[in-house]
């Protein structure tokens, strides 16, 4: 039995599985591979590359810094985490695993703009298909910024996003025209369509207008990938993110999260924080049951 396994690999879980095998225990991470700090072209925000660092690269450093003290790393996905004993079985498509605690730190899925994969994929790699203003905002200012959200998210992301260029335009995928949005250029018609060029995102308006612009924010919302958990019984918010205490703990003994599965807040710095949180909660919590 492990003394950890951790679901996700992405900042969150891999500085989890850093604390812990530098705890001297033993700990093997689930990841699918499939985060979305691996679609980041280069982040600028994380302190220690001022020059930026790309998400695989970083991921790929973080991965090898924590294989280095023990900690596994495997690619797979997890099925099934059930309670049994004294601890969990983790199935996956692999196999699977026991261990006496469980972190989730999987994440979230944003909803994407309606774009085929390859052709989203190629937009977020040239920077055209943006999700995080906290994280980029910086290297867009004074270009033409589109949004594409409704309802108070999306006004409440052009309003952020303002700061950085004069020229923000909210683009509804559908719905009626906010009463209030400031500053904001808020055309009469929602979306009718979106394409992208090599250097351009074209969006066609239902009244046939066409719309140029130099990045588009997608502000459609997340889902968190916290199925896993609820099956388990641990207690979900309204938005599908896992409930826990300060040290990252849910309501079930030995079950933790960490990262945007808990509060969606989209920063690595703050993911990882929270794993070192609940990396040492759980070094001391098993040193007292340990004890006993």
């Amino acid at each position: 039995m492990k003394d950890c396994v951790i679901i996700g690999g992405g900042p969150a879980g891999l500085t989890a599985a850093l604390y812990l095998a530098r705890f001297l225990h033993s700990v093997t991470v689930f990841d699918a591979r499939g985060g979305r700090a691996r679609m980041i072209p280069k982040t600028h925000n994380f302190a220690p590359f001022p020059d930026g660092i790309s998400g695989p690269d970083l991921l790929d450093r973080m991965q090898s810094h924590a294989e280095r003290y023990g900690a596994v790393i495997e690619t797979c996905t997890v099925e099934a985490v059930e309670r049994q004993d004294d601890g969990f079985c983790v199935t996956t498509d692999r196999g699977s695993e026991t261990a006496r605690y469980v972190i989730f730190a999987a994440g979230v899925v944003n909803h994407r703009p309606p774009l085929p994969d390859p052709v989203h994929d190629r937009g977020v790699a040239r920077g055209l298909i943006r999700y995080c203003p906290v994280c980029d905002a910086y290297e867009v200012r004074d270009k033409r910024i589109a949004v594409l959200g409704s309802g108070t998210h999306g006004l409440a992301e052009a309003r952020f996003i303002r700061d950085y260029s004069s020229t923000v335009t909210l683009i509804r995928p559908t719905g009626d025209r906010p009463l209030s949005a400031d500053k904001i250029h808020v055309p009469d018609s929602p979306m009718s369509s979106l394409s992208l060029s090599e250097s351009e995102v074209i969006v066609t308006l239902e009244d046939s207008t066409v719309a140029h612009f130099d990045t588009l924010y997608v502000a459609l919302g997340t889902s968190a990938c916290s199925k896993l958990a609820e099956t388990l019984g641990a207690p979900l918010t309204k938005d599908g993110c896992i409930v826990t205490d300060v040290q990252r703990k849910t309501s079930i003994d030995g079950v933790y999260a960490i990262g945007d599965i808990t509060d969606g807040l989209d920063q690595i710095a703050h993911a990882m924080g929270q794993a070192a949180i609940a990396a040492t909660a759980i070094h001391n919590d098993m040193s007292e049951k340990d004890q006993l």
